[in-house]
């Protein structure tokens, strides 16, 4: 049988949790979980967003500001679902603990919740954002031209980001976090090439997506790069203060991108997408079966595989066929 070069867009997307991994499907999310005895834990709820139902969501440029917070609220709620698996619960509450809860009126998980993400917001913009001006600041006194350290400050931002990967990648659960992350990309290629959900299936196919949150990234950097290099002012202050408050605007440009990449496979998008490809090559790595079947879960739990390769290929599929993970035959 010849191979299959066409895809087709399925529209559900992922993340890549502790020892799990999280599916989205429209409204509808699930989180397959490696618990500690070997089973698998799977739950499913709806997740509408913060501007749900509104028509912000119809306009580009402007949606993807929401999606970017959505991601981040649904990726902080699913990795604390996971890590619960995994938490001491033998150990006294400490007075921390004790203290944490009184403030939070019980809500201690929506509490922790809120403050990881104002942690992470804080730590990201300080690391990625203020950190590269400020080398670029110091570069400024030997390199005289505006066009050129801008320029520099961006490569200072990529390079930052990529030694921050390199030496994540180290610590082990991240390492296994990598994998999971390969397994969400590896079963989302396995259904948009057309092939039924199996880990055989599941393991030939690519760890690379055109839509992952990294290459989205790594657009943001690019794009900032080209809009700090025209718009500029003379005081320290506001050259901060730009670079942080045009955040919702690079990501909601960076959105549109990644979501036309997605969609499209013109020769250009190819070429843009590239970079963040290459960068998947760090943030993925190839999973083992455990982890396959885990994200496997996950996607059956929110999507209807057999029906979208009935609907975009053509085929229904015979249960016969899925135990030895042979490739549908025409």
């Amino acid at each position: 049988m010849k191979k299959r070069k066409i895809r087709h867009y399925s529209g559900i997307g992922g993340q890549a949790v502790l020892e799990g991994v999280m599916m989205k499907n429209k409204d509808m999310y699930a989180v397959a979980v490696r618990k500690p005895g070997g089973d698998v834990a799977v739950e499913v709820d709806e997740y509408h967003g913060i501007a749900y139902g509104s028509k912000l969501l119809n306009i580009p440029f402007v949606r993807g500001v929401f999606v970017f917070i959505d991601s981040l609220i649904l990726g902080l709620k699913s990795l604390n679902y996971s890590s619960s698996f995994y938490e001491e619960t033998d150990e006294k509450p400490s007075k921390l603990d004790e203290e944490i809860d009184k403030v939070s009126s019980g809500h201690e998980d929506t509490f922790l919740m809120v403050v990881t993400t104002l942690i992470s917001f804080i730590f990201a913009i300080a690391l990625f954002m203020v950190l590269p001006y400020a080398l670029s600041e110091f570069i400024s006194k030997y390199a005289r031209n505006e066009s050129i350290v801008a320029i520099i400050e961006g490569v200072f931002r990529i390079l930052i980001f990529i030694v921050y990967i390199l030496l994540i990648s180290r610590i082990k659960d991240i390492k296994r976090l990598f994998m999971y992350h390969g397994a969400e990309h590896k079963c989302i290629n396995c259904i948009e090439k057309g092939r039924p959900l199996t880990v055989h299936n599941v393991k030939r196919s690519s760890r690379l997506h055109k839509r992952c949150g990294s290459s989205f990234i790594l657009f943001v950097m690019l794009i900032s790069i080209v809009l700090f290099f025209f718009i500029r002012v003379d005081s320290y202050v506001w050259r901060v203060a730009i670079r942080i408050l045009l955040i919702p605007v690079i990501s909601g440009i960076s959105y549109e991108i990644i979501r036309l990449a997605g969609k499209t496979d013109f020769f250009l998008i190819r070429i843009i997408s590239a970079p963040g490809l290459w960068l998947q090559r760090l943030t993925t790595k190839e999973p083992d079966e455990d982890m396959i079947q885990v994200a496997i879960k996950s996607v059956e739990a929110v999507f209807d595989w057999k029906e979208f390769l009935k609907d975009s290929f053509g085929y229904e599929i015979d249960d016969s066929w899925l135990e030895d993970g042979d490739e549908v035959k025409e």
